[in-house]
């Protein structure tokens, strides 16, 4: 499973920072981080989601506003939002 994180989108509600640790406040920037991630196209960060974790990151993505999150299976198929 991975996770695609669309900084650009991002309004800085922190949402996903209380659903998984894996994200993190820059309240310099007014944004959230994905730790972890690698960028892979500008603004658009990617990580794969640990075993154990796969809830929190759908719970992350759900929680986003502005679905700036996205989560895939292992085939690449959409999950949430």
């Amino acid at each position: 499973m991975r996770i695609e994180y669309d900084y650009d989108t991002c309004i800085g509600m922190f949402q996903c920072v209380a659903e998984w640790d894996a994200f993190q406040e820059d309240k310099d920037a007014g944004k959230a981080i994905l730790e972890g991630s690698e960028e892979v196209e500008e603004d658009l960060f990617v990580r794969e989601v640990p075993e154990g974790a796969e809830l929190d990151a759908k719970f992350a993505a759900r929680a986003c506003p502005v679905e700036a999150i996205t989560v895939y299976d292992d085939d690449g198929e959409q999950l949430v939002p």
